[in-house]
């Protein structure tokens, strides 16, 4: 309806348009010759006036003729040029006449050659740039002049003039069309207006959008489409709605799931992922999606059980490791999915991530198998050195007090192993509260330097301490001490006699970033670099028979490394061996409240 309806508007426009443009044309062209003849006349006129009352003289004197040229180019406002009959140019009131060419043969001098008669040309000038009109007239004057007189002038207000004429036509054309625009449209507007509004609503509908409705009412035929059209749009709308429904659930579910979820269809297309799949893929869902599934070129494990999976439809689990490019232990279900006829769908493959999982289970086995170790050793030795005196057979008092005091040493490392693993287990269940006050750090080192300067003396090893008087930090003062404890113990019983142990304290960072970066250094026997990703690990140690005989645990970096995390700091470790082993901690110099 709307394509009638532009027509029609166009076929009246169209008319109208042609007709005001012919009209236009004719009354330009019309306008344009009476101007034209008006100003050649006028300027006949003006020759005849000049000729009678300007004296013009029989000598060839140019520069008499140029200045009554540009005198009378002041007073009537156009070019002024004398010729002599043989073409001469004498003078001109806008150029200078000896440059000038011989004018014998323009068109208007040729008109102007018969007694009487006025010549008139229209042509471009190139002295001065412009199209001109040209009158020119046959004179002899009482004083001797026998010549033409030629009058020139700019057409530019005559251009300018048609212009003006044009604007007008143009004005009025676009008035008329506009017109015409609107009594085609309100003719065809009662028809086609119905019908228009269906198609919109159709479209719309079409376009997914069950909102839309036809909003007239009417009793003909149009009016009972429309009804038809808004109760098909209500049915579409509820059953959407159910679908929608049912989808956004579907996708909350698998959105949420801690496993990745890849549906493969009849041809071995991949249909579904979700969001745990795509984590555990690398890849986005527009990416795979409607792709093979051996384009999914992550990993050959995963493929490879795809296919096995697709070629068995059988119900298939197992872990594989794969490497993407870490190594990953991977749990892989396939699930054949069938329709109740009997039809196969696809295949929907579930996938868990269970590194983590076997990573803990290593861990609880080692950590089992270490702390059975670490427990027999002193029990053994208890019970051995118990026997022997038990059974009599050690009859010198200083022997036996000697076994005494192996037992009484082995029953306090015992005793301290015990602690030690009560408190890491506290401290990774995250059942250590701290309590964070200003601590006056210069103050809480040298209370611990005051506890192990005997035994850094008797190793003849230097303690130093390069801290600020003045520097305060926010932290568990218990904690803290506990963690320069270990750290200082180690670095005393792994350092040679006249060694040196060296504290630095330093700000580093600005604003709520800032933090307190502390140094532990020693001229220790340093740590291998193969050893150096394992030393925070629980009953790891470098040099055991060392270990051992300084009565360490092995579960003291653990603790650091423990407590360091819960004061939201980090720690790490740099050192070569021989040349000693320097630990850096930073710690913040603020927490924020909770």
């Amino acid at each position: 309806m709307k394509t009638f309806r532009t027509r029609l508007s166009l076929i009246l426009m169209s008319l109208v348009g042609i007709s005001m443009l012919a009209a236009g044309i004719s009354m330009a062209q019309v306008f344009k010759s009476s101007h034209i003849q008006a100003l050649e006349e006028n300027m006949a006129r003006e020759i005849n006036l000049l000729s009678n009352t300007t004296t013009l003289p029989k000598s060839r004197d140019i520069a008499y003729f140029t200045d009554t040229a540009k005198r009378l180019d002041h007073l009537i406002d156009s070019r002024v040029t004398f010729i002599l009959l043989n073409g001469t140019v004498v003078g001109d009131s806008e150029s200078d006449a000896r440059k000038m060419k011989n004018h014998l043969d323009r068109e208007e001098i040729k008109s102007a050659a018969a007694p009487g008669s006025v010549g008139q040309a229209i042509r471009y000038s190139t002295t001065i740039h412009q199209n001109m009109l040209y009158v020119a007239k046959h004179i002899t004057t009482k004083d001797g002049f026998d010549g033409y007189v030629r009058l020139s002038m700019s057409l530019a207000a005559v251009q300018e003039g048609m212009q003006k004429g044009w604007s007008l036509m143009i004005g009025g054309l676009v008035l008329l069309f506009l017109l015409a625009a609107l009594v085609s449209y309100r003719v065809a507007m009662g028809l086609t207006r119905p019908l228009e509004q269906i198609t919109k609503v159709a479209h719309r509908i079409s376009k997914l959008d069950y909102d839309a409705r036809v909003d007239f009412e009417r009793k003909d035929e149009i009016g009972q489409l429309g009804l038809a059209i808004n109760g098909m749009a209500d049915s579409l709308q509820q059953q959407v709605k159910h679908i929608r429904d049912n989808e956004d659930l579907l996708q909350s579910v698998l959105s949420n799931m801690t496993g990745g979820i890849v549906m493969v269809d009849t041809d071995n297309r991949i249909a579904l992922v979700n969001l745990e799949a795509e984590r555990m893929l690398r890849m986005k869902n527009v990416d795979i999606i409607g792709k093979l599934y051996h384009d999914i070129k992550r990993s050959y494990e995963l493929t490879k059980f795809m296919d096995e999976g697709i070629a068995s439809k059988e119900y298939r689990r197992e872990e594989r490791t794969i490497y993407d490019p870490e190594e990953k232990i991977l749990h892989f279900d396939s699930v054949p999915m069938f329709e109740n006829d009997g039809c196969y769908r696809g295949t929907l493959f579930l996938l868990q991530d269970v590194t983590e999982i076997r990573k803990l289970e290593v861990m609880r086995s080692e950590f089992v198998a270490n702390v059975s170790h670490e427990l027999k050793t002193p029990i053994a030795a208890v019970k051995g050195f118990a026997e022997t005196l038990l059974s009599g057979g050690v009859k010198d008092e200083d022997v036996a007090r000697s076994f005494l005091q192996i037992i009484y040493d082995e029953g306090d490392r015992l005793n301290r192993l015990i602690g030690d693993i009560l408190e890491l287990s506290k401290i990774e269940s995250r059942r250590v509260p701290l309590e964070y006050e200003p601590v006056h750090v210069r103050s809480l080192l040298a209370s611990i330097f005051e506890v192990l300067a005997s035994s850094a003396k008797s190793h003849s090893i230097v303690l130093m301490m390069e801290v600020p008087d003045e520097l305060y930090m926010e932290a568990d003062e218990d904690r803290l001490r506990q963690i320069f404890m270990n750290l200082l113990s180690n670095a005393i019983s792994y350092t040679l006699e006249g060694g040196r142990v060296k504290v630095s304290v330093e700000t580093v960072g600005e604003g709520e970033d800032e933090n307190i970066r502390f140094l532990i250094s020693d001229t220790g026997i340093g740590i291998p670099k193969k050893d150096l990703p394992r030393i925070f690990e629980r009953f790891y140690r470098v040099d055991k028979a060392r270990s051992r005989s300084s009565g360490g645990t092995g579960l003291g970096l653990s603790i650091v490394k423990h407590l360091v995390e819960l004061h939201h700091g980090t720690v790490r470790v740099e050192s070569k061996t021989g040349q000693g082993t320097t630990f850096i901690l930073d710690l913040p110099l603020l927490h924020e409240l909770n």
